[in-house]
């Protein structure tokens, strides 16, 4: 990748239905060429896909809610039963392995804390090889996330 394949990806990340004359201009590049790049970053993996990025609270969703946890121990069953069981959870925004106390760290939505309060009772902690669940709720969001920083 080379800077215009940076600057087309960054252009792209602000406005996924730019017109490809637009992203062109913006770029300084032909239609043709731009056209020919964009083609060559989607074939690649580098774009994986086009989406549009909704208003939380807007479609109702009041509160985010971000969940430490720690499985009954890092054997291969444990991992993958967890795994599996959160795939399978919509609700589910974000799950991440991480190092420290903690194991995962989940980000979810929720209408509030009743949906919430019936997520974690009824379907997360079901999920057998979990032993320990601390839930974080965001009070206020000061950067969501918008792209990724590509200079």
């Amino acid at each position: 990748m080379d800077h215009l394949d940076m600057k087309i990806l960054s252009v792209l990340q602000k406005d996924g239905q730019i017109s490809m004359a637009r992203l062109s201009e913006q770029v300084g590049l032909s239609l043709s060429a731009c056209h020919r790049r964009v083609k060559l970053l989607e074939s690649s993996g580098k774009i994986a896909n086009y989406t549009a990025r909704l208003s939380r609270k807007a479609v109702g969703l009041e509160i985010q809610i971000f969940i430490e946890v720690k499985l009954a121990s890092q054997r291969k069953e444990h991992i993958t039963a967890f795994e599996t069981a959160i795939r399978h959870m919509p609700e589910v925004l974000e799950c991440h392995m991480i190092s420290g106390e903690f194991d995962y760290l989940i980000r979810l939505a929720a209408r509030n804390t009743e949906a919430y309060e019936r997520l974690y009772r009824d379907r997360l902690s079901e999920i057998p090889s979990v032993t320990q669940m601390k839930t974080l709720l965001s009070l206020s969001t000061v950067k969501e996330f918008q792209g990724y920083h590509l200079e």
